[in-house]
């Protein structure tokens, strides 16, 4: 697992017990996993006692807010266990009490982070291919004639869930398929002059 200078030295800074109380270590591990657990409107400003940072440095507590969450990201990403965190943690010069409450904050958030990183970049179904087929009316079910024409039209869809790809099916009369075709030019046109801005 690797960080950026500027992380470790966040780490490092946090770790320090003479710049960061156990209170302040406390709030602001408490704040980095609220950041990526909470919505980001509740995210923008956890609640903390501003007593507690009253002497220390706003770029200080933001370094190291940052710092704890990029390595959270990272444990969390690389499903890190126990004595791994521990090792990492102590090569940033944590104390064994400021590591056994990472993980303890860790083990409370670990799940939701995994479910949020796993729902990165899913994409909902997308069509793959169109199929369609002309089917001649003669009769109802009620034994009237009707001659008249319908499209059994199948969207194939394509997802990396194959539990989401379902292909969609229908059946549609002449005029309905000459709508449905006029609409997907005009989407395809309007997704082209958006793509030009």
């Amino acid at each position: 697992m690797e960080l950026s200078e500027d992380s470790l030295r966040g780490l490092q800074r946090l770790a320090d017990p003479a710049q960061f109380s156990p209170r302040a270590f406390g709030a602001v591990l408490r704040a980095a996993f609220l950041s990526l657990s909470l919505s980001p409107d509740q995210a923008a400003h956890p609640a903390v006692d501003d007593t507690v940072f009253q002497h220390i440095p706003p770029c200080h507590i933001k370094e190291c807010q940052a710092a704890a969450t990029m390595f959270i990201l990272e444990a969390v990403r690389n499903t890190i266990d126990r004595a791994a965190l521990s090792t990492f943690l102590e090569d940033c010069k944590f104390d064994k009490e400021r590591t056994e409450h990472f993980w303890t904050e860790y083990q409370k958030h670990r799940e939701s982070l995994e479910i949020l990183l796993e729902n990165i970049g899913r994409t909902p179904p997308h069509v793959s291919d169109v199929s369609w087929r002309l089917a001649y009316e003669i009769k109802t079910n009620q034994l009237y004639k009707t001659h008249r024409p319908s499209y059994l039209v199948k969207f194939n869809l394509e997802s990396p869930d194959t539990s989401q790809a379902k292909d969609i099916s229908f059946n549609c009369s002449m005029e309905q398929l000459q709508d449905l075709v006029g609409k997907l030019k005009d989407a395809a046109k309007g997704l082209e002059r958006t793509s030009q801005m």
